[in-house]
């Protein structure tokens, strides 16, 4: 058990959060949730004891073992993978280091020899005689191949050492597992691995994540930063954010009487219970929601943008074609190849590459920024697109360093201040803000900038590349809700998991020898064995 009280963190004047009193327990997994910068990070490593708080105190059930996901990627660039994954154990760790030095040792005394006898039989006492076929296989199941397993980490790619540390985090059964943003640059299939390993976890999990899917699958509880105070709720994200909102609407209608609000309440209570009847976790959230008191739940504090593509036409019969399109990187690789498809009315088409590298080229394709090595893209007379690129410098350049107003100006029909300032405003760039020079702006802001501007085009077809990225959750939710709601055609690429699986009607892969164009929804694509066949022919080995 991990104990938190009279917990307070203030920096200067501003108070994150004060006076918290919580228990972590056994069994359970807690989705820490807040606004950015409400301090989850942060949050985190007070429980870790990376950073003290301000006042109150951490406390861990005596020999309970702590495991936290390591932010940096560079730690461990001289020390080979399979040890990397070791070092989760620390202690055990220590002891296979001390007994191997005394065996490597030629000097050794007889008292050393029986001191290194004691340290094997603690060593096998802890699971330490299965140490590295254990860690082959969580570095194996995280999609690390096993010739990588030797090699120093500085030899991996970027994604290559963030399932390192976590496997690292993960290895060997830890009580408390702290893991902050586990799914970053995680594929579907890894991210629906590590959910189910962390659903049959029976230790506790405290994790931030900005992955709903990630969230709803893995979370008994959701522990929200909210109004200076951090409160645990019973049930994953969409239960908190779904209560939140109903409550919301019941404050606002304030004629409606008490017993109606809380029949409401048990409804959709009962509604979210037979909904999560399929997870591996329904008996026990069940069980926890029949305890529910409802006098506990209170809206959230947070604001949400609006987030509405209208498009200012219906397309026409032509909306595109792509005809055997190709494309190499600099270094003369194939990024994809011989890539056909149509897109007809309606398509929502998720794109999905193992290269990220290769989903940026495809859509600078289409939007027209890069030519191809070969091939065509060509989309219908009545086809306006509107593209969100995954990389924004090059519209926040000193060049163009203007204050928001003036910013998006420059993409709206409408000049006048008073609607530009209204839509920033909905964008929730109120008061001053507007005057904020867009060099300033923070990632998510620009992002929120950019979807204004994609928006106020009033485009039919929409070009979305890795559009969650540096969004809150918050902001997320409504974005995806905005692609649902979207009556024109579109192609995206996204690591959200819920967003695919709710938005798509239609997924492609791109690879260097072909491509799969399927109708299937997103969760029956990464189950299915046909597909799971053809992309092991394409890429000519087992995925």
């Amino acid at each position: 058990m991990l104990t938190v009280s009279e917990l307070g963190l203030q920096y200067g004047k501003r108070i994150l959060f004060d006076e918290v009193n919580l228990k972590f327990t056994r069994g359970n997994c807690y989705g820490v949730i807040g606004a950015n910068g409400a301090g989850k990070s942060t949050f985190l490593k007070i429980l870790s004891g990376e950073i003290d708080p301000t006042r109150g105190s951490v406390s861990l059930e005596p020999n309970n073992r702590m495991a936290v996901l390591k932010q940096n990627h560079f730690e461990f660039d001289e020390v080979p993978v399979l040890d990397v994954v070791m070092m989760g154990h620390e202690k055990m760790y220590a002891i296979r280091q001390e007994k191997d030095a005394i065996y490597n040792n030629p000097d050794a005394t007889e008292e050393e020899g029986l001191h290194a006898a004691n340290l094997e039989n603690e060593y096998g006492e802890m699971g330490g005689w299965m140490a590295e076929s254990d860690s082959a296989e969580l570095l194996s199941n995280l999609g690390i191949k096993e010739d990588l397993h030797y090699r120093l980490m500085k030899e991996l790619s970027g994604p290559e050492k963030v399932k390192v540390l976590l496997a690292q985090a993960l290895y060997g059964e830890p009580d408390i597992l702290l893991l902050d943003e586990p799914t970053n640059d995680l594929d579907a299939l890894t991210i629906t691995w590590l959910a189910d390993f962390l659903a049959d976890f029976k230790n506790t999990v405290i994790v931030v994540s900005h992955d709903r899917y990630f969230l709803d699958m893995v979370c008994t509880h959701v522990a929200d930063i909210d109004f200076r105070q951090i409160r645990i709720f019973t049930g994953n994200y969409t239960f908190w954010y779904e209560t939140s909102q109903l409550m919301a609407r019941q404050i606002n209608n304030r004629n409606k009487k008490t017993e109606q609000k809380r029949k409401e309440l048990m409804d959709f209570i009962q509604r979210f219970s037979a909904n999560a009847s399929k997870s591996r976790q329904a008996t026990s959230r069940k069980k926890a929601l029949e305890k529910l008191n409802l006098e506990e739940i209170r809206p959230s504090s947070r604001k949400y943008p609006f987030i509405h593509f209208k498009p200012a036409r219906k397309p026409g019969n032509q909306i595109l074609a792509v005809d055997k399109l190709s494309k190499k990187n600099l270094d003369g690789d194939l990024l994809f190849n011989n890539i056909s498809f149509t897109c007809n009315a309606g398509d929502k088409i998720a794109l999905l590459s193992r290269n990220s590298a290769a989903i940026t080229t495809f859509f600078e394709i289409l939007a027209g920024n890069i030519e191809p090595d070969s091939g065509s893209v060509d989309f219908g007379v009545t086809i306006t697109a509107g593209y969100l690129p995954n990389e924004n410098t090059e519209f926040f350049t000193d060049e163009n360093d203007l204050d928001l107003i003036n910013w998006l100006r420059q993409y709206s029909e409408e000049k006048e201040e008073q609607f530009i300032r209204g839509f920033l405003g909905r964008m929730l760039f109120s008061g001053d803000e507007v005057y904020k020079q867009s060099s300033v702006l923070s990632g998510g802001e620009k992002v929120r900038c950019m979807l204004s501007k994609v928006m106020l085009e009033h485009p039919n077809f929409l070009l979305l590349d890795e559009p969650t990225n540096h969004l809150d959750l918050e902001s997320i939710t409504v974005l995806n809700t905005g692609m649902k709601d979207y009556e024109s055609n579109m192609i995206f690429a996204s690591h959200d998991h819920h967003i695919i699986q709710s938005v798509a009607n239609r997924i492609i892969e791109i690879t260097p020898n072909g491509m799969i164009d399927s109708l299937l929804s997103f969760d029956d694509y990464i189950k299915s064995d046909k597909i799971k066949q053809q992309r092991e022919a394409l890429y000519g080995e087992l995925v």
